[in-house]
């Protein structure tokens, strides 16, 4: 039987990368994958964009009110779905997502963040906790050296700790995010220090 993976890390712990990568391993053996983004990331349009350079096209950029029952593709065709950003998913979706894998025998692998930069569950990502057969974090570093498992928001160069959570582009205003360690997102978002 398939399995539904959730593959969560915090920025830049290669995520996209890795997708990439396993799409590139299916199709080298000549098997089919259906690669899968939210509509709302829209860095890159209709690409996945790799921190390093990679680059490659999207089979479907999925709205949060569609569904993938909706495209008519026979799932059982596809050696593996691959979705990138799934915290934008609904949990609507990544419950259909689970039901492909079981239905199906097609193995979906999953890649995204488990948090915001409040540290609050994205609806997607806490769907897929729930549902997963297969849960694993990949891992970056902070700034200090240490694992990073959160996410600051940087608005105009400074850490904040309010505002929306989903913020793709916000206007006029830059919008960055770093991936810090639980001590430094304590001292630079939430400003709490000894």
């Amino acid at each position: 039987m398939a399995k539904l993976y959730f593959r969560y890390g915090a920025m830049n712990s290669g995520k996209s990368t890795a997708l990439m990568q396993v799409a590139h391993n299916y199709e080298e053996r000549d098997q089919k994958v259906l690669v899968i983004k939210p509509m709302i990331d829209t860095k890159g349009d209709d690409m996945l964009v790799s921190r390093i350079g990679l680059k490659r096209k999207v089979d479907i950029l999925l709205s949060s009110d569609e569904t993938l029952e909706s495209y008519n593709i026979d799932y059982s065709k596809i050696s593996c779905l691959l979705v990138d950003e799934v915290q934008f998913l609904t949990p609507k979706q990544i419950t259909e997502l689970w039901i492909i894998s079981k239905l199906y025998d097609t193995p979906v692998i999953c890649y995204g963040l488990r948090s915001d930069f409040k540290t609050n569950s994205f609806p997607g990502s806490k769907r897929l906790m729930e549902l997963a057969d297969e849960i694993e974090e990949m891992i970056t570093i902070c700034r200090c050296g240490k694992r990073a498992k959160f996410n600051g928001r940087k608005v105009n160069g400074r850490f904040v700790s309010e505002g929306e959570q989903v913020v793709i582009d916000n206007n006029n205003e830059e919008v960055t995010y770093e991936s810090l360690c639980g001590k430094c997102y304590m001292e630079k978002v939430l400003k709490i220090s000894r």
